[in-house]
């Protein structure tokens, strides 16, 4: 302790010289890469130990936001049903349960259940436990499925007799977590990950019965920048074997019922062409970029003359739409959209007799087609939400135009009326005159104005959309008057392809700024002030963060960064770390010069300086495969080092868990407790 109060820890320096392209780089935590360095660890111990004693006095309200936040969870719940192949699948939680139960019943609800898996049991004796790729095989008798106990996303996968209950002795370790049967009820195919990249790889063929080091190579992906993945058409005709990268995809073909035969190329892969296939009918459907349709276009082709110059068009592309995702059913197509930043639904009849959406009214909203496993119906089952609406699940009948709600979450508690929140669609303007969307959402009681806290949340990253969608831990925000925005900067494919390539490579810095842009503009309008500003995001939206307060630190009161993607330069110049390779075509090979500066030029680790910084909570887990610890652990003590605040900097290591956290439904809902509870604790607002 110290006159005021207790000492944050600091890390020793032991310089570390990278040097690249004539420019050296001095890294004085470079040797917290280790975790089986015991100093390492300890160092990190002592981190969590400051982080204990720092938040000691919001323990009882942690405990007390984690147990509301429970209170407005249905405890026994299960899911809605869905049939495949003469079973109805459930998935459901027990009231004190960590895990789900997956159970089915056979032809109809009313049969007796019959209990695949109890994740519950089988998670006994690990502090992390994951279930993955459940699947069964076409006679409905076997099981196949992925297990993690770590958190690194390295499964094993084992097999079960659901007739007998029994478990197969052979386990198959190093997968991806899930297998796809062919129809002989045998014989799966799987993919294999390299132990130590984690690059999926491999795809190998598997008997049932027979030990895995007998199994069968049947693909080996050589390009590391390609990743590879497995399985089966709806139509259950075809086993496909994918190939990606950030920006190509190829696919290879093979019949299920002729598991031991040939993959045939469907389209080789060439640059810059990303493709999707599904079957239908003697055709395959194909999702294509293909002669510059940047928002992609739908095309068909015969399932015997599959290269590129027998693909017909079926739905051209278009400027303002991008064409996400297809849904194939025996008498019509699902088409899902993404129009100005919102989802949009098609229905189109094959016998062209139809071509209609489905209608969504709210300003703000993120709706998604669901489990649709049947091929033979005329139920499409979809997904909707808002920022003030909770999750539904429905069931649209394609001939009678209505729809039935089979399920709408249920918020308990007693508080919750959706009617006491509004939320709004915002639109700012950039530095460069981009227009970028804002959503929003407030309790109605809450007043607008420079003193009210507001969570701005960001990503930005790999096209992924981030959709205004309802949240019932958040309500422990709004309810305490805080504002919860997302940004949808570009680097997301919120508004189309375009808004993706423009927030990627030589385009990144757009990211940045226009979150910053976002910001500055809720600052404008009197939303809020930066003294109750706050940002948050996790993983490459933590190297927003980390940005972001290097270009504008005192922009924000507070930044919450989760698994953070802070150190860039050294991670893209080490092919050894999982995933790196496969990420150049993202933010640029930084062998490359040009790369290497721009990124440079932008790198947290590598920006951090002798300023002021806001109130930071930084969160990591020891056994992450995507965002490595060490990253984090590096910023932090740079973090310290070099600031010359007073501002309360806490790191938090899951020394159990991986990317994604905790894998239990309660310990998620104290992660997220713990948070939350940092900038309701900044803002003297831990009572309702």
């Amino acid at each position: 302790m110290t006159k005021n109060g207790i000492i944050p820890p600091k890390a020793k320096k032991i310089a570390k010289k990278l040097e690249i392209h004539g420019d050296v780089r001095i890294d004085n935590y470079y040797w917290l890469n280790d975790r089986e360095n015991l100093e390492v660890i300890d160092y990190l111990n002592s981190e969590n130990a400051y982080y204990e004693a720092k938040t000691a006095h919001t323990k009882q309200f942690q405990e007390d936001l984690f147990l509301e936040m429970k209170s407005r969870i249905k405890e026994d719940d299960e899911s809605v049903p869905y049939k495949k192949n003469n079973y109805y699948y459930i998935t459901r939680f027990k009231k004190g349960n960590q895990y789900p139960i997956y159970s089915r019943k056979k032809e109809t609800l009313e049969a007796q259940e019959q209990i695949l898996f109890d994740v519950n049991e089988l998670g006994k004796g690990f502090s992390y436990f994951k279930l993955s790729g459940l699947s069964i095989s076409r006679n409905n008798e076997l099981a196949v499925f992925g297990m993690d106990s770590v958190g690194r996303r390295q499964y094993t996968l084992q097999f079960k007799n659901l007739e007998t209950g029994e478990f197969f002795p052979e386990k198959i370790k190093n997968t991806s977590g899930s297998a796809t049967w062919a129809n002989d009820n045998k014989t799966v195919f799987y993919t294999h990950q390299n132990p130590k990249t984690l690059r999926s790889e491999k795809i190998f063929r598997h008997v049932l019965g027979t030990d895995s080091s007998e199994d069968i190579e049947v693909y080996s992906e050589k390009n590391s920048a390609f990743n590879t993945f497995v399985y089966r058409t709806k139509s259950e005709k075809y086993i496909i074997i994918g190939s990606y990268s950030t920006i190509s995809s190829e696919y290879r073909i093979l019949e299920a019922d002729n598991p031991t035969g040939e993959f045939k190329i469907f389209q080789p892969r060439e640059r810059n062409h990303e493709y999707d296939i599904a079957h239908y009918n003697e055709h395959f459907y194909i999702l294509t970029n293909k002669d510059k349709a940047t928002n992609f276009k739908l095309m068909k082709t015969p399932e015997k003359e599959t290269s590129k110059e027998n693909w017909v068009e079926v739905l051209p592309q278009r400027e303002d739409v991008l064409l996400e995702d297809i849904s194939i059913f025996k008498d019509f197509l699902v088409v899902e959209e993404r129009s100005n930043g919102l989802n949009k639904i098609r229905i189109i009849r094959w016998d062209q007799t139809e071509d209609f959406y489905l209608p969504f009214e709210e300003e703000t909203y993120s709706a998604g087609v669901y489990n649709n496993p049947e091929f033979d119906t005329n139920i499409i089952r979809y997904g909707y939400n808002s920022m003030t609406i909770p999750s539904s699940v429905i069931d649209f009948d394609v001939v009678s135009k209505t729809k039935e709600i089979k399920k709408e979450q249920e918020v308990l508690g007693g508080k919750f009326d959706k009617n006491n929140y509004q939320s709004e669609r915002l639109w700012a303007t950039a530095q460069d005159g981009t227009q970028i969307p804002i959503s929003l959402v407030h309790h109605k009681n809450t007043q607008l104005t420079e003193d009210t806290p507001l969570l701005l949340y960001g990503y930005g990253s790999y096209g992924i959309s981030i959709d205004a969608g309802f949240s019932t831990t958040r309500l422990s925000l709004l309810d305490r008057g805080f504002v919860f925005a997302i940004a949808h900067v570009r680097g997301g494919e919120d508004l189309g392809r375009k808004w993706y390539e423009k927030g990627k490579l030589l385009h990144k810095k757009n990211t940045f700024t226009d979150f910053i842009d976002c910001a500055k503009f809720l600052i404008e309008k009197e939303y809020t002030s930066n003294k109750h500003l706050y940002a948050s995001g996790g993983s490459a939206g933590g190297l927003l963060m980390g940005t972001v307060i290097n270009m504008d630190p005192e922009l924000f009161n507070g930044i919450i960064a989760a698994v953070p993607f802070v150190d860039i330069v050294t991670t893209m110049l080490d092919d050894t770390i999982p995933l790196t390779t496969g990420e150049y075509d993202e933010w640029g090979n930084p062998n490359k010069k040009v790369y290497y500066d721009y990124m440079k030029s932008y790198s947290p680790y590598d920006n951090v300086s002798e300023q002021k910084y806001p109130n930071m909570l930084v969160t990591t887990c020891l056994h992450d495969s995507q965002v490595q610890y060490f990253e984090p652990a590096k910023w932090v003590a740079k973090l310290r080092e070099l600031k010359i605040d007073k501002n309360i900097l806490l790191m938090h290591i899951d020394m159990e868990a991986g990317h994604g956290g905790a894998s239990g439904r309660f310990d998620s809902l104290k992660e997220t407790a713990r948070d939350y509870s940092f900038v309701i604790d900044l803002e003297g607002r831990t009572k309702i």
